[in-house]
This record gives C-alpha cells, structure tokens and sequence, in this order.
C-alpha cells in the first residue's frame, strides 16, 4: 500500500509539473528557451511514470473512491449571518474657495457668497475664460512637511491638509491614535485630474534635459499617491486606494469606504476627492472643449445651474473628506456622530463621452438602485445636492430624472453647491456631501444662486430659492455625474 501511494504521489508530481510548466504564461514570458527545454522533460518523465504504475494508480483510485464515500449525506453549513453594521460620518475636513472650515464653509453657503472669482495663480489673459473657483490662500503649516509641500502636487496638498482636518474634527487625537486599530483604518481619496501641475512642469524641464526633471514627477502625478501619503503619515494599514470616474470621484471613493466598513474589512475610513487643475493646461483643456463661461466681467454670476442665461460651467478647485466610522466603533470612543451615511450605487450611461443620456436613463437607474440597495422608501428622500453644474443638457437631464424619482413628494427642496463654488472636478461630490452633511446639522438648506431666469418646464417650487430655508430632512441624497456616463448617487440621513 504504501509502494502504490508513493506510486500516485509520482504520477501526481509528473503530471502537476508537466501542467504547470505549460501553462505558466510568467515563466515563459521571462525566459522562453529554459520553458520549452523543461516542459519537454516534465512531459518525458510524466509519460514514464505513468506508464509504469497505471494499473496500480486505477486500482487505488477505486478503492479511494470507496474509502472516501460518506455514510451519510453531508450538508454544507450555511454561512452565519453578518451582523448588520451601521455606517455614519464622524469627522469633515475640507478645502475650497468658500473657506477651509467647515462652519465658515457652510455659513457662506448659507449666506448666498460665491466663491467665483478671477483668476491670480497665473496669467489668463490669453484665454477667453478668465474665472474660477480658485482657493486664494491656502497653507500647510502644522499639516504637512515642508520639503514635502515644496515638492508635492497642490491636489495632494489639499487632499492631506482636508484628511487630516477631518481627524481633527472627528476628534481623532494622539492618545485616540495610540488605542484604534490601524490595521482596520483605510484611506479612500480619489482624484479626476492627479498631479497635473508636477506633470507638466515635467515635461518643460524634459525640453532641457531630463536631468532637470522632479525625481518625484511620477509618483507625484498618480492619483492614489495622496491616499497612500497620508496613510503612511498616519500609520493606517487598512484598505488604501484611489478611484478614479471623472467628476463622480468623491461619491464613487465614499461608498466603497461604507462598503469596506459595512463588509468588517475597516472600523474607519477617511474618504472623498481632490482636485487642483486650475493650472494653464487644465483652463486650456477645457477650454477647448467649449465648455466653460466667459462672464469674465462679473464672475460671481458666473456660475447659473437652471437658469436659461448661463454659458458654460466655472471650474473649482479643492478637497472634501469625510470619516466614516463604524456605529459602534464610534460610540464606543464618544464621538460626535453628525449624520449616518445609508447607501448608494453607480450606474453607467454607455451612450456618450460628455453628454448625458437624452432621457436620463442612467440617473434614473442609478437613483432607484440607491434607494433599493439602503432600503429607503422614496417619499421620505425630500433634500437633493444635486450635481447641477451651469450646463444646459445636464441641468435639465438630471432635473427630470429627479421629477421621475420624486416629483410627487410636496415636501422635495433641491439645490447646486456649484452656484457658489464652481466645478470642482473629483472633488466635488466629496464637498457636496460635506454640505449635504452640514444641511442636517443645521436644519438649514443652502439657496441656489444666479437663477434669475429658470430654464422651461423647471418648477421652482422644487429648486430652493435665492436664500436659506428652513428643512427638517429625513433623508439627503446627493448626486455626482462625471466624463464616460459615469453616475453616482449617495443618501444620507440623521442619526437616530
């Protein structure tokens, strides 16, 4: 008997080898002479061994087969129900042209400010657009290294800086740090555009020499490197990544985060978008897309989601990141639980590079298959951030998904951060949420600004109008719709 199993053991062997050495695409990709010469060898030696113990390897095989018949039928264990865990948001730090407080922040929305204004960074005045929603002072003191904030990408800048300040206000001290878990939190920032900027300025110093070039122009320009500084600054072990779905970034980054944490994978998970391409080629670029305004001499009225009067959309620039905590997890440290985040989806268009589908029907799918995976009925969704970014065909596409979703809630108010702070690109949905956040807070709803002359068949009795109102939400869901059909919808509501 035990003659025979060494028989099987060789004939197992031969076999295993002979198959592995042809199929093993790796090893003949690196070296294809030494592959062929030992697969020849291993199909030799498996030939012989079999050849010489078959009749005793069938044998065996039969009386396995026997030995190994159950008495009695065996039923496979069902996998023990998962503990349904709660997510909610526990910390917001953010970065944009309205302040870099979230108070300050949301006050100015509430205020009707726009945050558009002319460009200072660099000269424009070869350019037919001339505004943005540029971020006029910005610091790393006390967030970021010197050497590294000489050397990095404003866009990682403004990802760390809102990373760290979501920590701050999430109350994630020193001694909090010392005692969580850094193997179960995870950082999940994303990015449309990456380090645009160091690219660039890479390739000008390539024209002289590549000697000239930031050694740290690669891995500066990524778009998940701001995701992994900021997890090797903090020692956090747990999932680290970045999305990347145009102007759906943020929302695409913060419903992974949740699923991390609703799947055990993470307790925490910092999580949003950044984006800082308000640089000669990204106004350029967009430019050429004839896609932005040219209200040049007015800026603040610049930016018009709804109203038939706008020309184009105004980029932004900034971050927004939210931290996501596990319920228990955060009761169980004392924090300050500011709304709990219930769910989402994402839906593609599959119809055009920039234009949305003619009848929505990717926003629609991607709303009801929100509403259905968190389990939330659609008469009690009565707040929208929406998407809304000042451009005619998305406008009213997205305005008329939202009719078809909810157009019979009396209750239903809807509003466009854009109105104030432009177009943030990755960062947008991260910063909506952010205000989504606040507006459930507070009670108050932000107005929507510069819409003077609503586009036909828009019921203003759903927009909010030129100031604050008031708002009891039972249930927010904000929207972020980006390049390639890309949508996304998240809801969120008060913890209870």
């Amino acid at each position: 008997m035990v003659a025979a199993s060494s028989a099987v053991c060789s004939c197992i062997t031969a076999a295993c080898m002979s198959v592995a050495f042809e199929n093993d695409s790796s090893v003949s990709m690196i070296s294809t002479a030494p592959h062929s010469r030992l697969s020849r060898w291993a199909s030799r030696k498996r030939k012989m061994v079999l050849a010489k113990c078959a009749p005793q390897f069938y044998g065996i095989r039969e009386v396995m087969a026997v030995a190994m018949q159950p008495a009695n039928e065996v039923v496979p264990n069902k996998k023990p129900s998962t503990k349904h865990r709660r997510v909610v948001v526990t910390g917001l730090g953010l970065e944009t042209p309205l302040g870099n407080d979230p108070d300050v922040f949301y006050n100015n929305l509430l205020e009707g400010v726009s945050g558009v204004s002319e460009i200072e960074a660099f000269d424009c005045s070869q350019f037919p657009t001339k505004i943005a929603g540029e971020i006029k002072a910005f610091s790393t003191d006390g967030w970021v290294a010197p050497k590294l904030s000489k050397r990095m990408d404003k866009f990682m800048l403004y990802m760390l800086t809102a990373g760290k300040k979501a920590l701050a206000d999430g109350g994630i001290t020193e001694d909090v740090m010392d005692e969580i878990n850094k193997a179960r939190c995870g950082v999940l920032i994303g990015s449309a555009m990456g380090g645009m900027k160091v690219f660039n300025d890479a390739i000008e110093a390539l024209r002289i020499s590549y000697r000239k070039m930031n050694p740290f122009c690669v891995p500066f320009a990524t778009t998940n490197m701001g995701s992994a500084m900021l997890a090797m600054d903090l020692g956090w072990m747990g999932p680290n990544y970045s999305i990347s779905t145009a102007c759906a970034t943020s929302n695409f980054c913060i419903l992974n985060a949740a699923n991390h944490i609703i799947r055990g994978e993470a307790d925490m998970m910092l999580c949003g978008g950044s984006d800082a391409a308000i640089i000669p080629i990204g106004l350029g670029g967009f430019v050429a897309c004839r896609a932005l305004s040219q209200r040049n001499a007015d800026p603040s009225k610049a930016s018009r989601p709804w109203d038939s009067n706008r020309d184009g959309f105004v980029m932004g620039e900034g971050a927004g990141v939210l931290l996501l905590e596990e319920l228990e997890h955060a009761k169980k440290r004392g924090a300050t639980i500011y709304a709990e985040f219930l769910g989402g989806s994402f839906t593609c268009d599959a119809y055009h590079m920039t234009e949305p589908h003619p009848e929505g029907t990717g926003v629609i799918l991607c709303i009801e298959k929100a509403l259905a995976q968190s389990g939330i009925p659609r008469e009690d969704v009565n707040y929208i951030n929406a998407h809304a970014t000042s451009t005619a065909a998305g406008d009213l596409k997205e305005y008329q998904a939202l009719i078809h979703c909810f157009g019979h809630n009396p209750e239903l108010r809807v509003n466009s951060t854009k109105s104030m702070v432009g177009h943030l690109l990755g960062a947008a949905g991260a910063v909506e949420a952010v205000a989504t956040v606040k507006a459930i807070r507070t009670g108050w709803v932000h107005p929507n600004i510069n819409l003077e002359n609503p586009d036909d068949g828009v019921d203003t009795n759903v927009l909010v109008g030129p100031t604050k109102e008031k708002l009891d939400i039972k249930v927010a869901l904000s929207n972020s719709f980006g390049f390639g059909g890309q949508n996304s919808s998240i809801l969120f509501s008060p913890y209870k």
